[in-house]
């Protein structure tokens, strides 16, 4: 094999031998390896590192890059990684690692810009339909480097912040409740993008269709006040039901009250709970009628209340709690609020402040994982 070029099976011609040292699992491991040109389309190369799908001058084997990776998109920060690594017997830098994440995480993106070119298979083609997908999204600010990042002197942000949208999917059927009364969902798919909603609505509509929302007898939408998030369920999921999360409208109907009673915390609760209540209970259009017909005050309070008004008008169709209660369906986001919460631990620890790409690079690397992309990333010999 060492002879001929793995690609075109055509002998290698002008062929010399070279070192090339491998850091496995086991060690480091030294070869003395042939080198020369395909005499198809006359590249120069090492058959034995075309073969087993090595980059020209990669130095850790497939099987340790596999772990490493794993162990990165597992922990919480790149020193942590290494520190895992290290406790396995792998000696390896922090910054080594964070170069093996952006070179994967590159390949990972790929990938799924080429997947997103094809329809889904499904993941489970012979279980029956579910009977609600669900889908929920939501959104969170990372901190990232701005134009003027490192320079001394500049006008421009040295840091800026950005919107990292999160989109999570799953059946109903794959939701329960712990002893404890915890809600659990098993094998949720999850995506993030920053940037256009429209192509992350593609993205997590691409997976969700793998994981069965095409077979769904019905689909429910759960998010928050963003009108990004209503634009991206009309664009992909049009005729599904849409639902304002209810911790969301709970915590609104509570600001217009502090706004109504200038931030008197007893008087609001009098004010806000019985209104919660009926919102909750069935009665929204009651409530709804009653926020509309509240008196504006003058001032920044009554800001606060034309606001309110607008937000609860604006979701006026989205407020059936009890009878999508009643469906056992969920009113709360809080599938996809774990989902967000755990990004940010991975993202916005002390002391950190990405690029886009470093952090596309790792998010692509860690939903191949969870969504379970991992064994495409690496070459098939």
């Amino acid at each position: 094999m060492a002879a001929f070029s793995p690609l075109s099976r055509s002998q290698v011609v002008h062929r010399r031998s070279r070192p090339m040292q491998m850091q496995t699992e086991a060690g480091v491991v030294k070869l003395e390896v042939p080198y020369g040109q395909d005499a198809t389309d006359q590249h120069w190369g090492c058959p034995i590192r075309e073969r087993w799908g090595l980059t020209s001058h990669q130095q850790l084997s497939l099987a340790l890059e596999d772990k490493l990776a794993f162990t990165i998109t597992a922990t919480a920060s790149y020193e942590e990684a290494a520190a895992l690594a290290q406790k396995w017997g792998v000696a390896v830098t922090d910054s080594l690692l964070h170069s093996l994440t952006q070179r994967l995480g590159s390949r990972a993106e790929v990938q799924k810009q080429e997947q997103l070119k094809t329809p889904p298979v499904e993941t489970e083609p012979k279980r029956a339909p579910a009977k609600l997908g669900v889908l929920m999204l939501d959104g969170w600010q990372v901190r990232q480097r701005g134009p003027g990042w490192g320079r001394r002197k500049t006008k421009e942000n040295r840091v800026e912040w950005h919107e990292w949208k999160t989109g999570v999917y799953y059946p109903q059927e794959k939701s329960a409740r712990s002893a404890g009364g915890r809600g659990v969902v098993a094998g949720k798919l999850v995506i993030g993008w920053q940037g256009d909603p429209v192509e992350f609505g593609r993205r997590l509509h691409w997976e969700a269709l793998r994981g069965g929302l095409g077979r769904a007898r019905a689909r429910l939408v759960v998010g928050d006040g963003a009108a990004w998030i209503w634009n991206v369920a009309q664009d992909r999921w049009k005729g599904s039901t849409e639902l304002l999360d209810f911790y969301h409208a709970s915590e609104h109907l509570w600001g217009l009250g502090r706004a109504l009673n200038r931030d008197d915390e007893a008087a609001t609760a009098r004010w806000a709970e019985p209104l919660r209540h009926q919102l909750r209970h069935g009665s929204q259009k009651k409530v709804l009628a009653t926020i509309a017909a509240l008196k504006v005050p003058k001032g920044e309070a009554g800001k606060v209340v034309v606001r309110e008004q607008n937000y609860f008008a604006s979701h006026s169709s989205r407020m059936n709690y009890q009878t999508i209660h009643r469906r056992g369906w969920p009113i709360g986001s809080g599938a996809v609020e774990s989902a967000c919460r755990q990004r940010q631990c991975r993202f916005k620890r002390p002391g950190q402040f990405w690029t886009p790409a470093g952090m596309r690079h790792l998010s692509a690397l860690t939903e191949a994982r969870h969504n379970n992309h991992w064994d495409e990333l690496w070459p098939s010999n």
